[in-house]
């Protein structure tokens, strides 16, 4: 069946959701991008793409869009993501991602939406260092960002049980990389995740590296964590939403991530292979909220939509984050 569907993507002039628009239109559908450009930037939508600036918590707006734009699916990526901040400002996680999808899960109901995909976490899980994490695993975020992605995992199963909503819920590990033919990529300067902060130290932009916590239950005391390409995880997306729309298949929750995991170390020290020469480093405490350790069972997302990953190698990822910031770095 051919792929010609308008679908609505909030949040997508961001990192992932920029990748996201990249992979729908490759595989024929028409995003419409909706982005209040608070975090976001216009420049990373690809221009392919319909842009309209709003936000995804105005209900009448965000109805009428979907309306005069015949959408047939939304996707959800606005939101706040850092579990730092989450901890000092709670509320404003709860405002920006379970207020704001509430409104918008309001106006897809009044729009007759039946196929709604969630941008969701790996930090709804209980932390764990023993074996890899699988969806039924037991939820027990540790930060206010977890718990509010959680929040929201459980409205669109209560929605989905009493309207004809069927949800996909994609639970994200460590995101990384850049798009590999640099169209877009990370461009938060206040970034917090690992290999983003690493490239920018790399050229320069920050004067070192922090390491975060030397003490956790992990063989080098490192937190550990499953990197996945951003590239990778928006081909999961489009899998995800073809299931929705092209096969008329169920809801359901799926980890994104590669089923292996690094260190905190083990990435730094793939940053030195690419730049022959160590990165400045220095070491502080743990951060609040940040878990030992996070890998994925991504079976069941293997094997429902017979995604295979084109990324999946430490050194790539860090290459293509390193080109992108050089690009942005001039």
């Amino acid at each position: 069946m051919p792929r010609n569907e308008k679908i609505l993507v909030t949040g997508a002039a961001g990192y992932i959701g920029s990748h996201v628009v990249l992979a729908l239109l490759g595989a024929g559908y028409r995003p419409v991008v909706l982005d209040n450009l608070s975090t976001g930037s216009r420049e990373m939508v690809d221009p392919e793409a319909q842009f309209v600036e709003g936000e995804a918590g105005d209900e009448a707006a965000v109805a009428a869009l979907i309306a005069q734009e015949g959408c047939k699916a939304v996707m959800h990526f606005a939101g706040s993501i850092q579990v730092a901040e989450s901890v000092a400002e709670p509320l404003k996680y709860y405002d920006n991602n379970v207020s704001t999808s509430v409104a918008l899960l309001r106006a897809c109901r009044r729009q007759d939406i039946s196929a709604f995909i969630f941008s969701s976490t790996a930090a709804v899980y209980q932390s764990r260092t023993d074996r890899v994490i699988k969806e039924e695993d037991l939820l027990a975020p540790a930060s206010p960002y977890g718990r509010s992605k959680l929040m929201v995992e459980q409205m669109l199963g209560d929605a989905s049980a009493a309207y004809d909503l069927r949800h996909i819920a994609l639970r994200y590990f460590n995101v990384a990389g850049a798009d590999p033919a640099l169209r877009t990529g990370q461009c938060g300067k206040e970034a917090t995740h690992l290999i983003k902060r690493a490239s920018q130290a790399a050229v320069g932009s920050l004067p070192e590296i922090t390491v975060f916590g030397t003490d956790y239950d992990t063989e080098d005391g490192t937190c550990v964590r499953d990197y996945i390409h951003v590239s990778d995880l928006a081909t999961a997306h489009v899998a995800a939403l073809d299931h929705l729309l092209q096969s008329n298949g169920e809801g359901g929750t799926y980890n994104c991530g590669y089923g292996s995991g690094y260190s905190v170390s083990q990435v730094l020290d793939a940053v030195d292979r690419q730049l022959d020469t160590p990165l400045p480093r220095k070491f502080g405490p743990r951060r609040a909220g940040d878990p030992a350790s996070l890998i994925a069972d991504s079976t069941r997302l293997r094997e429902t939509f017979n995604w295979q990953p084109a990324h999946d190698d430490l050194d790539h990822i860090v290459a293509t984050a390193l080109a992108w910031e050089r690009k942005l770095h001039g």
